[in-house]
C-alpha cells in the first residue's frame, strides 16, 4: 500500500532530522492543521511496521523522529560506538536518576543524597546535554537548581518525564530490607 503525500513528506524530514521535529512545525511545513499530523505519522509508523523496516516512528520529547527498531539497536551501537566510550559510569546514573525524579535540585542536595562530591559527575552530565541548569534556589546562597533536558527524554525514548517509573517500583520490598537489617545486625533480638 502505496503512502500519501503527507506521510512521504513527513518521511523525508524525519530522515534529514538531527532531533524529534515539532508536531507544529510538521503542520507548517505541510500546510495542514496540526491535528492531521498525527493520523499522517500513524500512517507512516503502520507502514514501517507492516514492511519489517530496520527503523520506527516514534514520538519523542514533544515531538517525532525516526529511530532504529529497538531490535536492531545493537547493531547499531556497534556502528555508532566503534572507538568511542559512551557509557556513563555508575556515579552519573546515580546523579541522573537523582536529578529526574526530584528536579529541580541543587548539586548541594545531590551531594547529600549520593554522600559524596557531585561536581564532577554533574559537569559531565551537563556537558553531554542530559541535564541544564534551570534556575536558583530561594535563600542564602541562591543554588543553581538543575532539570534534565529533551537529550535525557530522548535517550531514554520517553516523551515526558511522567513516563518515568514510579520510583516506589525501583525500591526493594519491606523482606529484602528486613533481610538486610539482619544481616547487617546478626543476634540483635537475642
Amino acid at each position: 500500500m502505496r503512502l500519501s503525500a503527507e506521510a512521504r513528506a513527513i518521511e523525508a524530514v524525519l530522515m534529514v532530522a538531527v532531533e524529534p521535529v515539532p508536531v507544529g512545525l510538521l503542520a507548517e511545513l505541510l500546510e495542514v492543521p496540526v491535528e492531521q499530523i498525527g493520523p499522517f505519522c500513524d500512517e507512516l509508523a503502520e507502514s514501517c511496521l507492516r514492511d519489517g523496516r530496520g527503523f520506527e516512528v516514534a514520538r519523542i520529547a514533544g515531538g517525532v523522529r525516526i529511530q532504529t527498531h529497538p531490535d536492531l539497536a545493537p547493531y547499531v551501537e556497534r556502528f555508532a560506538n566503534v572507538g568511542v566510550s559512551s557509557r556513563l559510569s555508575a556515579a552519573a546514573l546515580e546523579t541522573l536518576a537523582i536529578v529526574a525524579y526530584l528536579q529541580p535540585v541543587s548539586r548541594a542536595q545531590i551531594a547529600a543524597l549520593r554522600g559524596v562530591n557531585v561536581d564532577g559527575v554533574v559537569r559531565l552530565l551537563e556537558h553531554r546535554g542530559y541535564i541544564t541548569a534551570c534556575g536558583r534556589a530561594p535563600g542564602p546562597g541562591q543554588a543553581v537548581l538543575y532539570a534534565t533536558t529533551e537529550a535525557f527524554l530522548e535517550r531514554l525514548g520517553l516523551d515526558r518525564l511522567d513516563q518515568l517509573p514510579p520510583i516506589e517500583s525501583l525500591l526493594p520490598g519491606p523482606e529484602v530490607l528486613e533481610g538486610l537489617e539482619e544481616r547487617m545486625h546478626p543476634g540483635a533480638d537475642a
